[in-house]
C-alpha cells in the first residue's frame, strides 16, 4: 500500500499517515509496531523526546529493510528543554539517540510559557544547518501561532494537535490553512472512547469501515496528516485502510457537530 502525501510550505513532502509512538517504551514492543507500520506502508514515525524511545526506533529503522530516506522520522523539543542553548543540546542528543544524521521534522512539543522565542530560534537555526529536513510546533493554539509570527523568519511547516470529531478546534485548523501550515492530528481516535457513539455507528454502517477507519478518514478530509498510536500489528493494518472510501459532505458536517472538548492531554489554551 502507497501511503499519500501532502506537500508542506517548503516543498518537502509529509506522508498523510503515521504511526504514532507515545507510550511505546520496550524494545520488543517498539519492533514490533514499527516493523509492522512499515510492512503496511507507513513511512512516516512520530516519536518525542518525552517518549522515552527515540533510540528504540532508531535501532529499528537501521536494521528494517525500508531505506532511511524513505522513511519521515519526527521527534519533538521537550518541555524541560526550552531556551536555545538547551533546545540546540536537546536536539544534539535526540539525534545521537535515533543515530541519525538528520530529522525529518523536528517540533516543539508544548508552547512553554517565556521560552517560545528563543526556542524556535534554535529550531530555526537547525533547519538552516540542514538537521531537520523541516521544523514545527505542536499543541499550539491561534494565540500562540499569531505570536510565533511576528517573531518566526521560518514559518512552521506542521503544527501537531490533538484533533477528532469529540476534539475540532475549527480556529486552529482556519489558521493554520491561511498560513499553509500543516495539521497533524494526534489521538485522531479519541483513544477509542467513542467507537460506540450513534453517530460513529452510524458511518459505519454506512460506509462499511471499522470506528477507527470512520474517525481517521474525518481527519484526512479536514486535510490533517494522521499519527494513530498503536503496537497492535492488526490494528496498525486496520488504521491504513483509510485511503479507499470518501465521508459524504453531509455526514462530513454531521460529524463537525460532535465536539465536545474531549482531550486527553492538557488543554493548551490554559498556556499564555
Amino acid at each position: 500500500m502507497a501511503v499519500k502525501k501532502a506537500k508542506m510550505n517548503n516543498g518537502i513532502e509529509i506522508p498523510l499517515l503515521g504511526l504514532g509512538t507515545y507510550s511505546i517504551t520496550s524494545r520488543k514492543e517498539v519492533e514490533n509496531a514499527v516493523n509492522s507500520a512499515l510492512e503496511a506502508g507507513y513511512r512516516l514515525i512520530d516519536s518525542a523526546s518525552a517518549y522515552y524511545n527515540e533510540k528504540e526506533i532508531g535501532r529499528v529503522i537501521k536494521k528494517n529493510s525500508v531505506p532511511r530516506k524513505d522513511v519521515f522520522i519526527t521527534t519533538k523539543l521537550d518541555n524541560w528543554d526550552h531556551g536555545y542553548d538547551k533546545a540546540l543540546r536537546a536536539f544534539d542528543e535526540s539525534l545521537k539517540k535515533l543515530d541519525m544524521e538528520y530529522v525529518d521534522l523536528y517540533l516543539i512539543h508544548w508552547p512553554i510559557s517565556g521560552k517560545r522565542k528563543e526556542s524556535w530560534k534554535a529550531l530555526e537555526k537547525i533547519y538552516k544547518d540542514g538537521r531537520a529536513k523541516s521544523i514545527g510546533v505542536s499543541n499550539y493554539t491561534v494565540l500562540h501561532l499569531k505570536e510565533l509570527f511576528d517573531y518566526a523568519e521560518i514559518i512552521p511547516a506542521v503544527n501537531q494537535v490533538e484533533l477528532n470529531p469529540f476534539v475540532y478546534p475549527e480556529d486552529i485548523l482556519e489558521i493554520c490553512r491561511e498560513n499553509n501550515i500543516i495539521v497533524e492530528a494526534y489521538t485522531p481516535l479519541a483513544r477509542a472512547k467513542k467507537f460506540k457513539h450513534p453517530v460513529i455507528q452510524e458511518m459505519i454502517k454506512k460506509y462499511g469501515h471499522t470506528p477507527a477507519q470512520i474517525l481517521l478518514r474525518w481527519c484526512l478530509q479536514h486535510g490533517a496528516v494522521v499519527i494513530p498510536k498503536s503496537s497492535n500489528r492488526e490494528r496498525i493494518f486496520e488504521n491504513a485502510g483509510i485511503f479507499d472510501f470518501e465521508i459524504a459532505e453531509n455526514d462530513i458536517g454531521k460529524m463537525n457537530k460532535l465536539d465536545e472538548n474531549l482531550r486527553s492531554s492538557p488543554d493548551p489554551n490554559e498556556i499564555d
